[in-house]
């Protein structure tokens, strides 16, 4: 039974930028920078049948490429943050490819996303964290900016179910064109 979700990889040099951030900040156990991407659409653990229909209907998927970047960190989780991450400026084209793929997986039968889309990069998950060492974290490391990169595909991951997910693997690669 696969665990699925699509997304968008992070070009290499911006990888590399972001693992300058590790670091730093007790509790934290940090992403490998080869892990790093934006998840549209999160499937989850499914049988074959229903992960062959997720990327029969990914591919139907008309969209052109787009540029994105990234616009500062930020810890998610209001009461107890549970992950740093690399905020994505949620551009248009990017959040309508993000709805898209919500109704392609309603309409093969799975269940709504619950919560509302906040695009990011996971940069590390925090098993404990003391909030002051995380604003402090955040305070110095906050201001991370990104150069514009190009959307020209997505893909449909796969993962292991352990802690922190990985390694991922690239099942299916979908091209966006103009």
């Amino acid at each position: 039974m696969p665990r699925l979700f699509t997304g968008i990889e992070i070009p290499g040099m911006l990888a590399e930028r972001l693992s300058f951030l590790r670091g730093g900040l007790v509790g934290a156990r940090w992403i490998d920078a080869d892990r790093y991407h934006v998840t549209l659409r999160f499937i989850g653990d499914v049988d074959m049948v229903t992960a062959e229909a997720a990327a029969e209907s990914l591919a139907r998927v008309r969209r052109r490429p787009f540029s994105v970047h990234l616009r500062g960190l930020m810890a998610l989780g209001s009461r107890k943050p549970h992950a740093v991450v690399a905020e994505v400026e949620p551009a248009t084209p990017l959040m309508e490819l993000q709805a898209e793929h919500e109704r392609l997986m309603q309409r093969i039968g799975l269940p709504a996303e619950g919560r509302k889309y906040t695009p990011h990069v996971t940069l590390a998950r925090l098993r404990s964290g003391n909030p002051r060492d995380i604003a402090e974290y955040l305070s110095v490391r906050g201001g991370f900016r990104s150069e514009a990169f190009e959307v020209d595909r997505f893909v449909l991951f796969s993962s292991r179910d352990s802690i922190g997910g990985g390694p991922y693997v690239v099942e299916q690669v979908y091209d966006l064109a103009a």
